[in-house]
């Protein structure tokens, strides 16, 4: 061994966090910034593009400073569909970001009429969602006016967070072909941007960032606050890396992250899939311009619905005392959750659906009503996984992110797929961008070579039998399909 280490940079929806991995992909030194989300209109979601600069830069420049050996190069994720734009001679950002969960594209969608968002769905494979960049970046070129001074100056950039990163700190305007593929302005299989699409929604390509390999030598990463530059050798999507870093690299098992949302992935190999079912078929990861898709679906409001049950009801401090609160109840009684704070995505995707409290009687507790929020998310995953195995076998399912360290969450997850879960490290995500940047720089001959190294824990297996499990799955099937019609 040699003792070098990657630097990974997580940049997700509420905090930015920076590891120093090892050859052996063992954290040797990590730290975290929060990013604050706002929501200035029903809606929206968003946040400050300066404070996520910051946030990435100064927990970079941390561990930089106090690496205890070489550091060889770095891996960025970041958090897929949202979207800013900046000045192209500065770098000054005019916008905030647009977070993946807005929804203010919706009315912009709505206008294409039904055949261009079928148009848009038989092009990209993706749904015409508000959740996708394309209608986020319409939205801001038509009306945004600081957007179109610029663009009428010719001094503008459109794109994905990590396009952002990499034009500030020096690697480059562009982005790589798993967050491409999350767009809606590319098409399985392309090596850059769909004409056809572009033409769609309106989007200069010209705006938009070169679509590059996920691994590979990639530029530089640099900052005045750092000792010195980095070489980029991974970029991708937070869900991509943590589908790495849970060892999923190839097809079987499925990997499940539990954090803001709830996002699952499946590989399932070189061709683009055409699943149906309400999936989306993505880009796992590019590597000497070889495609590796995926299967994919989100759940929008996962933590971020315990949250606002803590902040909004004020039924626990936080979501840790939330789970607590859940555990002394042995049941969740009548009452059902649906978490739809953003809308239902896959495989459901209704975007106009809104969350629901549901069964509540004079007897509901606060616990009773903690328990059947976890057991919303725990369903709703089920969704997903269900329609993942209609289309190949499923083998494990591999649990990661903050969530998961709520025991019960991993039970009742368990009950809801009728098989059992495997834990695998809470910080995933940044252990897949710190390995497939590995691969990048040399450090691991191939992807492959991550799955031997990630560890997976003790099985949490189903206490639900089948019968019961069967019984539980089509109420709630109705719960949904009832619950989700509300918004409308």
């Amino acid at each position: 061994m040699s003792g070098q280490l990657t630097l990974a940079i997580d940049q997700g929806t509420t905090q930015v966090k920076a590891m120093l991995v090892d050859e052996q992909l063992k954290p040797v030194a990590e730290t975290r910034r929060e990013t604050r989300v706002s929501h200035p209109q029903p809606g929206w979601v968003e946040k400050d593009a300066a404070e996520v600069l910051e946030a990435v830069t100064g927990a970079a420049a941390e561990l930089l400073a106090g690496a205890p050996g070489p550091v060889r190069s770095c891996g960025l994720d970041h958090e897929g569909e949202s979207v800013l734009a900046w000045r192209a001679s500065t770098g000054e950002p005019l916008t905030p970001v647009v977070v993946w969960q807005d929804k203010r594209a919706a009315d912009i969608l709505d206008q294409l009429g039904e055949e261009g968002r079928a148009q848009a769905t038989a092009a990209s494979g993706l749904p015409c969602d508000p959740y996708f960049s394309a209608g986020k970046v319409a939205w801001l070129l038509t009306y945004d006016a600081g957007v179109a001074a610029a663009r009428q100056e010719g001094d503008l950039r459109v794109g994905t967070v990590d396009s952002f990163l990499s034009d500030r700190l020096g690697a480059g305007f562009a982005t790589d072909a798993s967050t491409a593929s999350r767009t809606l302005l590319a098409a399985p299989g392309d090596a850059g941007w769909n004409a056809e699409l572009l033409e769609l929604f309106g989007v200069p390509g010209e705006l938009l960032p070169a679509v590059s390999d996920t691994v590979g030598e990639l530029g530089e990463l640099s900052h005045p606050s750092w000792p010195g530059p980095v070489a980029l050798t991974a970029r991708c999507v937070d869900q991509q890396a943590a589908l790495a870093g849970s060892g999923c690299v190839a097809p079987g098992p499925v990997k499940a992250t539990y954090g803001t949302g709830v996002f699952v992935l499946a590989v399932t190999g070189p061709q683009p899939p055409s699943p149906g079912s309400g999936l989306l078929p993505t880009v796992a990861w590019r590597i000497d311009g070889r495609d590796t898709f995926a299967l994919d679906g989100g759940v929008f409001s996962a933590g971020a619905m315990l949250e606002w049950l803590c902040t909004e009801l004020g039924l626990a401090a936080d979501p840790e005392q939330l789970g607590v609160l859940a555990r002394e109840e042995p049941s969740s009684g009548e009452v059902m959750v649906l978490p739809a704070l953003a809308g239902l995505g896959a495989p459901w995707w209704r975007p106009e659906a809104r969350a629901v409290i549901a069964g509540l009687s004079g007897q509901s507790s606060r616990g009773q009503i903690a328990r059947a929020a976890f057991e919303g998310i725990a369903w709703r995953v089920a969704d997903i996984v269900e329609a993942i195995e209609a289309f190949q076998p499923v083998g494990a399912l591999r649990v990661d992110g903050g969530l998961t360290r709520e025991p019960l969450l991993a039970q009742l997850q368990a009950d809801a797929i009728g098989r059992p879960v495997d834990p695998v490290q809470a910080d995933s995500t940044a252990i897949g961008v710190a390995a497939l940047a590995a691969v990048g720089s040399g450090l691991l001959g191939s992807v492959e070579e991550i799955g031997a190294l990630v560890q997976v824990g003790e099985p949490v297996r189903p206490a639900l039998d089948e019968a019961a499990r069967e019984v539980e799955r089509e109420r709630r099937r109705t719960f949904t399909e009832i619950a989700s019609g509300l918004g409308r």
